[in-house]
């Protein structure tokens, strides 16, 4: 009959130790891995077509937030339907770090209450990193209908009876205060939507819209050389030469500023976050980029992640009461 023998555990001691020590190894390397954010290039979404003010703004910090984060930040740039393919696109991408996405107060807090089926949640699907600055609107006409202010432009289009504004997407805040314009002043306005800025730059210059409401970001240059009339500004003080603000024109309603941002996919750990605002924090610091976002028109805004993700869940509710009381909805 065979004898039954105990296993001799001094024998498997250093065995059971190269199994501890290696399972060790495994646990720490998803620490280890995270903890290297950045170790490749990061794609950051721009959802506007380049040449518009968002991209403008985004490329303004490109260099700088490269230079932060060890790592090339790559832009590209999804645009379509106001921002949110692009928004959409970045919401359901892998929450590793290594997709970013410029948020506008367009993408996220108008286009909550514009879209009947918004493809994303702006307060529940995105983990933000912080502000990046605030902008705020300017309404142009095109050189030919030789207006020098909003009551000028509203006598204009009224007695044209067929006259058309320009957005840089249907949804955005262009739009919004587009047909605010139209409502307040009793005008027949065609909304004509574009598929971003450049486009909708390009017909207003040509005289085949007749206004625009944008921010100054990328209107700025075309207003210096004479290609377009800015008539009013929604900023609390003129920012443009000569270019009074609609609280001066007796239109104290306009004070609606566009704020920019940077968020990551809803489940991005928190440690990444946290380095992707130091470094934006530290990039809007620079005197050099803050000066080239001024002359842009942009007021930088370097805060904690907390501030921007206290501010889409005020202006959600905030631009969906703007949005029911002109009556407007997009599919």
């Amino acid at each position: 009959m065979p004898t039954l023998t105990s296993p001799n555990t001094s024998a498997l001691l250093p065995t059971l130790a190269l199994a501890l020590a290696a399972s060790t190894v495994l646990a720490a390397m998803p620490l280890q891995a995270q903890a290297a954010w950045p170790d490749k290039p990061i794609t950051l979404i721009v959802p506007f077509p380049p040449g518009g003010g968002t991209d403008l703004v985004v490329r303004s910090l490109q260099a700088g937030m490269s230079h932060q984060l060890g790592q090339t930040v790559v832009i590209t740039n999804v645009g379509g339907a106001g921002g949110t393919i692009g928004s959409a696109q970045a919401a359901r991408a892998r929450p590793d770090g290594y997709t970013a996405l410029a948020v506008t107060t367009s993408t996220h807090a108008v286009a909550a209450s514009l879209y009947k089926q918004l493809p994303y949640d702006p307060v529940s699907d995105f983990s933000y990193a912080g502000f990046i600055g605030t902008s705020p609107y300017v309404l142009v006409a095109n050189g030919s209908l030789q207006a020098k202010s909003v009551a000028d432009i509203a006598r204009i289009l009224k007695a044209k009876g067929n006259g058309s504004y320009a957005s840089v997407g249907a949804g955005t805040v262009s739009h919004l205060l587009g047909e605010m314009f139209a409502k307040d002043r009793g005008l027949a306005l065609t909304h004509i939507p574009y598929r971003g800025a450049a486009p909708a730059y390009t017909d207003l210059i040509g005289n085949q819209v007749d206004i625009l409401f944008d921010n100054p970001v990328g209107l700025a240059p075309f207003v210096r050389s004479g290609k377009m009339t800015a008539l009013a500004t929604t900023a609390p003080t003129p920012i443009l030469p000569d270019v009074p603000t609609f609280a001066q024109q007796g239109m104290p309603a306009y004070t609606q500023q566009l704020w920019y941002g940077l968020a990551f996919p809803k489940g991005t750990p928190a440690d990444i976050v946290t380095r992707a605002n130091a470094a934006l924090n530290a990039v809007l610091k620079d005197p050099a980029v803050a000066q080239d976002l001024a002359a842009k028109g942009v007021a930088v805004r370097a805060d904690a992640p907390e501030a921007l993700t206290g501010a889409v869940a005020h202006d959600v509710p905030f631009w969906g009461k703007l949005v029911r009381s002109i009556g407007v909805q997009l599919d």
